[in-house]
């Protein structure tokens, strides 16, 4: 595929913006490893082939079974995946889909019972991030 516009050389201040975001979320408590299943969820629902390869690889590199990688797309009937991730992927799943469901607190409150304060925050913050960085690579054709 043909990228359509340069988007990171013709943006260059915004795009740097989203990968000083990116590293920030690097020191968030949250580990690799739950960001890295974030962002491969996210791009599972928006169809951006370039990311499910590189999230996919990380989790590969970091160590994830394949059993849970693969079942990833249909972790609400999987037993992979703990109350923590769960509850991590179910807001993933209602921030992607804001505009179906606008973020019910039904979606969020389990939160509560799993992170910090400022871990739904940089937990949200990784979910906008890759919904930002998938509608670029799929717009611009990456």
């Amino acid at each position: 595929m043909t990228l359509r516009l340069p988007y990171a050389t013709l943006s260059p201040y915004a795009y740097q913006g989203l990968l000083t975001t990116k590293k920030a979320l690097e020191h968030s408590s949250l580990g690799k490893r739950m960001i890295e299943l974030i962002y491969l969820r996210v791009s599972q629902l928006n169809g951006c082939a370039f990311c499910l390869e590189m999230h996919a690889a990380a989790l590969r590199k970091d160590g994830l079974p394949d059993a849970t990688l693969d079942s990833l797309a249909g972790w609400r009937l999987s037993a992979h995946f703990d109350a923590r991730e769960r509850a991590a992927l179910t807001w993933a799943e209602a921030l992607t889909n804001v505009a179906a469901h606008q973020a019910p607190d039904e979606d969020f409150e389990p939160l509560r019972q799993h992170f910090s304060d400022a871990e739904i925050a940089d937990l949200s913050m990784a979910i906008a991030l890759m919904n930002a960085f998938n509608r670029l690579a799929i717009g611009m054709r990456q």
